[in-house]
């Protein structure tokens, strides 16, 4: 059973959702990220999604764009991320790990090179965020060669026809947008997604799982009423990095958020 099989296994035993956390590697400095990511599992996340640094991260907004350009500044490399998640992985054997990243940097280091690279650091799925589902295809099977899940992006506006591929050629969980635009924790954020959901429902998709947006514990409340198996937060955990605030007092708040709700 892959890790995040029995995550979601472990949720429905318990009748709760699933909350998930994510952050920038290397921010605020490569050494930093150990520790940070250790404080969001020993708080309650039950998942754990991490960027690259890059550039040009065209699907994040300002707060995480700032993170990325933090983390280039304090010299964080491709390599550097997947020795952090080494680590991670040594201490952490049992909770799933996502990249959320680019083409680009997947293609620069190569496509093989790269999903190899990602699952001997212990890594569980790749989300590679500008890569459209008509292009995906090599991405894909180079992440199943090396036993990693490709994980898909889904919205309230994708084609019915479009969700059926997302269900069957995604992995380990569907990442469902809950507004449109890039990531960010200062705009409104819907879940009347039930087309979406039944849809995906309907075609065996990997379990559900809300983000962009999310940003409070009434928001994880409403993406499991709204039939979701958790929710991903990403910007307000970078904001409070970027602060020098502990991320603890949050991730409790959130999790807590998760406790009667079952995955959908």
């Amino acid at each position: 059973m892959s890790r995040y099989a029995a995550m979601f296994a472990r949720a429905r035993e318990r009748e709760e959702g699933v909350f998930g956390a994510f952050l920038m590697l290397g921010d605020p400095n490569p050494p930093a990220s150990g520790g940070l990511l250790d404080a969001l599992v020993e708080s309650g996340a039950d998942m754990i999604e991490v960027g690259i640094p890059f550039s040009d991260p065209v699907a994040d907004g300002p707060v995480i764009q700032a993170a990325a350009t933090r983390a280039l500044a304090a010299g964080t490399r491709s390599a550097d991320c997947f020795a952090i998640l080494r680590d991670f992985r040594a201490r952490h054997p049992r909770v799933p790990v996502g990249i959320l990243t680019y083409a680009n940097l997947v293609v620069a280091r190569g496509r093989d090179a790269f999903y190899a690279a990602a699952s001997e650091a212990g890594v569980d799925s790749v989300l590679v965020a500008d890569v459209p589902l008509i292009e995906a295809a090599p991405f894909n099977a180079a992440a199943r060669a090396h036993q990693v899940d490709p994980v898909l992006i889904a919205a309230a506006n994708t084609p019915p026809v479009r969700l059926a591929r997302i269900a069957a050629e995604g992995g380990g969980y569907t990442y469902c947008v809950a507004r449109a635009g890039v990531t960010g924790a200062d705009q409104e954020v819907r879940f009347d997604h039930g087309f979406l959901l039944g849809t995906l429902r309907a075609n065996g998709a990997p379990p559900p799982i809300f983000g962009f947006g999310i940003s409070r514990p009434e928001h994880i409340r409403a993406a499991l009423a709204a039939g979701a198996a958790g929710a991903i937060c990403g910007s307000t955990f970078v904001g409070l990095i970027a602060a020098g605030r502990p991320v603890g007092p949050f991730v409790r708040d959130m999790k807590a958020a998760t406790l009667g709700g079952g995955p959908g």
